[in-house]
């Protein structure tokens, strides 16, 4: 899933790619997608983009003398669990590609697209951050640690600090893998209570006999858990590429995935949180561990790895898991329906909700023998539109 890195490198990728191209024409939206549609034309327009926390805000700028005239338009997206940005020849559209913005002539016709596989993604017409969420922990460090500590008596700090660590009031940015980074690192359980740990950062002073340089050096030996929330990511941004998903392409992939230390590594356990995200660990859980909650171990590269091994498999992008497989990872069912707007953001709000599960009926036999159950084939796409640009 898409965290402050990845929308900060999305943000990167769009000024750099749109740089010196002219767009014009309409705003096109694919037919499934239950988004806004996008009322904005002009003769020649630029693009550019910023990113806070979760969220991407791309900005649709008329150039002098465009026609018609008009003022520019923004617009906030939030990735959800599959959302990106690419630049492509505009008769060579990628599935899924929901929004789409198409340079002007002269020259080869180029298109903009906001892909989103899996449909949890939002766009906001209006340009205005989503009401709630904290700042930013990659470019308002400052203000992000002072809404944190001045709030410690907030309810989402009687939690495990892996949970409060999802709210996006006070941790805007952060996601599941960093989470699990960042705890690691620290050695901190993650099922331990968040105020426990945040209320020892209140008393953290560095001596006053130490020298600027001395201070700067001790924070860089010995960060704490807000620093990190700051770090953490901005490593993940100076890794380049597009961060987190196999889709960013192998070779970027295979870069972030090296800089991983616990997220699903070989050797670490993993227990669910009580909103059904997988949280990795080395170690003790914590004291709010959930009751009957049982730790999974993934085994080292080499090893067989069987479905006791609780390992999370991305599904590929062109196939759908199966019925069972959704099961077992607690993936909600395959529908076109939107993730409602009202989300709280004391959870990860892409997160997808966990099914509850419900007992299966048993029908009543008519007769002394068994009938033979008909088993269908799973379907093989999340999108059942064929056309290409949905």
């Amino acid at each position: 899933m898409p965290e402050g890195p990845e929308l900060h490198l999305a943000s990167h990728f769009v000024n750099e790619a749109c740089r010196e191209l002219v767009f014009g024409g309409c705003v096109e939206k694919s037919p499934v997608s239950r988004n806004p549609e996008v009322p904005f034309e002009s003769s020649a327009y630029s693009i550019s983009a910023l990113a806070r926390g979760k969220e991407l805000r791309l900005t649709l700028s008329p150039l002098p003398g465009a026609q018609p005239p008009r003022e520019p338009l923004a617009l906030v997206f939030r990735f959800g669990m599959t959302g990106s940005f690419q630049l492509v020849p505009s008769d060579a559209l990628p599935p899924h590609a929901h929004l789409r913005f198409y340079t002007a002539p002269p020259g080869p016709r180029l298109a903009l697209c906001f892909v989103d596989i899996r449909r949890f993604g939002r766009w906001d017409l209006g340009g205005e951050w989503q009401p709630g969420r904290g700042p930013c922990v990659l470019l308002e460090y400052e203000q992000f640690r002072e809404n944190v500590l001045r709030n410690l008596a907030d309810k989402a700090f009687d939690r495990p600090i892996c949970e409060a660590l999802l709210d996006q009031r006070f941790f805007n940015g952060i996601g599941n893998y960093l989470r699990a980074e960042i705890l690691y690192r620290l050695r901190i359980p993650p099922f331990e209570k968040a105020r426990t740990v945040l209320e020892a950062l209140q008393q953290r002073r560095p001596s006053p006999e130490l020298t600027l340089s001395q201070k700067i050096r001790a924070k860089l030996q010995n960060p704490d858990l807000l620093e990190l929330c700051h770090s953490v990511p901005k490593e993940v941004v100076q890794l380049g590429g597009k961060g987190y998903g196999s889709e960013s392409g192998e070779e970027d992939f295979a870069a972030f995935r090296a800089w991983l230390q616990c997220y699903s590594a070989p050797g670490m356990s993993s227990l669910r949180d009580r909103h059904g995200r997988t949280i990795w660990f080395q170690g003790d859980p914590g004291p709010l561990a959930p009751k009957g909650g049982k730790s999974r171990k993934k085994k080292s590269q080499g090893a067989q790895q069987g479905p006791e091994d609780g390992v999370e498999v991305p599904p590929s992008p062109n196939k759908a898991p199966s019925r069972t497989q959704r099961a077992q990872r607690g993936l909600p069912k395959q529908t076109t329906a939107q993730v409602p707007e009202g989300t709280s953001l004391q959870q990860d709000p892409e997160a997808p909700p966990v099914p509850d599960k419900g007992k299966r009926r048993r029908r009543k036999a008519t007769s002394g023998r068994h009938r033979t159950r008909k088993i269908k084939a799973d379907t093989p796409s999340l999108e059942p539109e064929g056309t290409s640009a949905s």
